[in-house]
């Protein structure tokens, strides 16, 4: 399927509708200028490898800059800062009358890594079939990075002249969390001047499908913190064929099957509640009773369990700490001296970092394991629902996608939004691109947006850039 768009003319002004009516490659005419420009500005990112290992985040600033003059930007409106190297970030402000404090546009350039053994296709290289675009970052966060680059363009060639500054800050390692070289801390430490604004967009929302019908439009105005704990058994080994009890393998082998059969208990907050109370509207029978009864704030044992059973209504509910990596042994023949493990933990917004560390360690239960904490978690107050916004929001929501609601929510991953949240500005994840939950392959193999949806997106947070700042 070529990446086309529906459009209607009238009154010599183009109507672009959405894709989601698009049945056939006859119905499809060819992409808008405008469209084709934010594909080309999209291919191009998405094949630029921004992994933190062999990838270069500078390369990528560079081409959206380009971009970004070749719209009619002016040099002094784009600032580059590669504070370390390969790890650069781009600061765009489109200048506005100054009526109102700045709009502030959050994406990041990183990406996780991607083996190309582990792909059916080169992660690298844009693939544009089945409906689909396929590559390492074509979701998470490069669609929005093009996104924005690709509108402000739009805008200036339209002469756009908003109300307030719009500041757009492409960034680097989003995905590493809290490092010295993550660009958001990076510039709210160094170059905080140029990130003040009144409230700011990022990921961390976006639509739901379900069975390819749009049901819901999350924005995200709450975030999990993120840590990390580096485990560690050793021993003094010894030769394979004089096995001892003290096998570091073993000992905390056992500590990560505690951990594993453990769950952290639920706490809910007003965003919880109001997420599921919203969320049960779509669904039928025994799950739709769950979620209302959650939403009541008194839930059953029996309701929590069976929502426990998905992957997202049991991180929504609760902190989680999952091990993510091991390491152990050094020779085939040889009793370890070591073992290690990495465990990642996500804390809800209202949850106690402290209270999680005593539980973590004691449901570890050893005392010979070494526990190292790296990125302590940073607290991340949740924004406030601004009525401005969310009327924003549902407006263009309601235009494109007539009955879907709004649905405010805590995302339970963590974004760069926790550090503008911590200088007083309220940050809002969405996006306006929608998927399938069963379809979530951010960080993982083939990661992929559909072709109609992504360009549904752009044009959602086109409109939703225009009226913010006007």
């Amino acid at each position: 399927m070529n990446n086309k768009l529906l459009h209607c003319a009238a009154a010599a002004l183009l109507c672009v509708t959405s894709w989601a009516g698009a049945q056939t490659e006859a119905q499809t005419p060819p992409l808008t200028p405008e469209q084709q420009r934010f594909h080309d500005i999209y291919k191009e990112l998405v094949e630029i490898n921004t992994t933190h290992l062999t990838g270069s985040n500078t390369e990528a600033a560079q081409a959206m800059r380009k971009h970004l003059l070749d719209a009619g930007f002016k040099a002094d409106e784009i600032q580059l800062f590669e504070p370390y190297p390969n790890k650069g970030n781009l600061v765009v402000r489109y200048k506005g009358t100054g009526g109102k404090k700045p709009l502030l546009l959050l994406a990041h350039l990183d990406v996780v890594e991607a083996r190309r053994q582990d792909w059916k296709t080169d992660p690298f290289k844009l693939k544009e079939d089945d409906g689909y675009f396929t590559a390492r970052g074509a979701s998470d966060d490069k669609a929005m990075a093009a996104s924005f680059v690709s509108i402000l363009g739009q805008l200036k060639r339209e002469g756009f002249k908003p109300n307030r500054d719009i500041v757009l800050a492409l960034t680097a390692d989003e995905e590493l969390g809290d490092v010295p070289t993550n660009g958001v801390f990076w510039l709210v430490n160094n170059q905080r001047a140029l990130l003040d604004a009144e409230f700011g967009i990022n990921e961390g929302g976006g639509g739901q499908l379900n069975n390819g019908k749009p049901v819901l439009h999350r924005m995200q105005v709450a975030e999990k913190m993120y840590t990390t704990y580096k485990l560690e058994v050793r021993d003094v080994g010894g030769h394979s064929s004089l096995p001892t009890p003290a096998n570091p393998i073993y000992e905390l082998s056992a500590s990560l099957d505690r951990l594993g059969a453990f769950r952290f208990p639920v706490k809910l907050a007003d965003v919880t509640r109001s997420y599921f109370e919203k969320s049960a509207q779509f669904e039928t029978g025994q799950m739709g009773q769950d979620m209302r009864a959650v939403a009541s704030g008194t839930p059953d044992e029996a309701a929590i369990d069976r929502l426990s059973r998905s992957a997202l209504y049991n991180a929504t509910l609760r902190t989680t700490c999952v091990a993510t990596q091991l390491v152990a042994g050094h020779a085939e023949n040889a009793l370890p001296q070591s073992a290690k493990a990495t465990v990642n933990c996500r804390i809800l917004p209202h949850d106690d970092p402290a209270e999680v560390d005593a539980t973590l360690r004691k449901v570890l239960g050893s005392s010979r394991i070494k526990i190292e904490t790296s990125n302590p978690p940073l607290k991340s107050p949740p924004s406030p629902l601004r009525a401005d916004v969310l009327e924003v929001v549902d407006s263009i929501t309601q235009q494109m996608w007539p009955g879907i609601p709004v649905v405010p929510t805590m995302s339970t991953g963590a974004t760069d939004s926790r550090f503008m949240r911590n200088v007083g500005i309220p940050m809002y994840g969405v996006s306006g691109i929608f998927s399938e939950p069963s379809d979530a392959r951010a960080h993982g193999l083939d990661e992929r947006v559909a072709i109609p949806r992504l360009y549904d997106g752009r044009e959602f947070m086109y409109r939703m850039v225009k009226q913010l700042s006007q």
